[in-house]
C-alpha cells in the first residue's frame, strides 16, 4: 500500500503571491520539462517542487540552489548526475532516481552503468574524474564526510572549487530524498519505482 502523500498539490490559480513567485521561478527556469514529468496535467507541481510552494521563503531560494547545481557547476552533465544517481540510490529515493535517471540517460549514461548506479554497485568509469565524482559522492552520501586521502584526491582531480560544488550537490539531493520520503510524494502518473539492489 502506498502512503498518501502528506502535502496536498497546490493549484496554480489558488497560490498566494510568493508561492506563485517560486511556481514560476520553477517552471519558467532551465528545467527541461521534456525529460520527466515535474507538473501534472493541472498545472500543479510533482516531485519535490510541490513542497517548496508550502515555505517560499525557503523554496525560493532552495529551487535556485538546485538550478545552480544542476546549470552553473563546473561539472560535466555525466559527472553531475553520476553524483546525484549515487545520492538517489543510497536514498533510494523513487522520485529522484526517476528524474535523473532519464537525465543521466541524456547525458550518455549507460545501461550498465546506471544498474550499476541503481544497484550500489560500482560502476566501471573509464574517466578519472567521473571516478573520483563517483567514490566522493557516494562517500558524502553514505558518511557525510571525506577521509583525508578521499578528500587529497577529489581536491587534486577536481580542483577546490568543484568540492565545494560536489559537497553542496550531494547536500541538495540529500534534502530533496527526505522530503520526497518525509511528505510521501509518489512518483508521476504510471511511473514504476526502480528495483533497488
Amino acid at each position: 500500500m502506498i502512503d498518501e502523500p502528506r502535502l496536498p498539490a497546490l493549484n496554480p490559480d489558488e497560490l498566494t503571491p510568493e508561492q506563485r513567485d517560486v511556481y514560476d521561478a520553477i517552471v519558467g527556469g532551465p528545467r527541461p520539462g521534456d525529460v520527466f514529468s515535474f507538473v501534472d496535467d493541472e498545472g500543479r507541481l510533482l516531485g519535490p517542487f510541490n513542497a517548496m510552494l508550502y515555505s517560499p521563503a525557503v523554496g525560493g531560494p532552495l529551487q535556485e540552489l538546485g538550478a545552480a547545481l544542476r546549470f552553473r557547476t563546473s561539472f560535466t552533465k555525466r559527472e553531475r548526475e553520476i553524483a546525484t544517481l549515487a545520492v538517489a540510490a543510497w536514498f533510494r529515493s523513487d522520485y529522484e532516481w526517476y528524474a535523473h535517471e532519464r537525465i543521466g540517460r541524456r547525458a550518455g549514461l549507460t545501461e550498465d552503468e546506471l544498474t550499476a548506479l541503481r544497484t550500489g554497485a560500482d560502476p566501471v568509469l573509464a574517466d578519472a574524474r567521473e571516478r573520483i565524482v563517483y567514490e566522493a559522492a557516494r562517500a558524502l552520501a553514505a558518511d557525510g564526510d571525506l577521509t583525508a586521502p578521499m578528500f587529497t584526491e577529489a581536491k587534486a582531480s577536481l580542483g577546490r572549487g568543484a568540492v565545494v560544488e560536489l559537497v553542496s550537490l550531494v547536500g541538495y539531493y540529500s534534502a530533496l530524498a527526505m522530503q520526497l520520503r518525509v511528505f510521501r510524494v509518489g512518483l508521476p502518473g504510471d511511473a514504476r519505482p526502480p528495483g533497488w539492489g
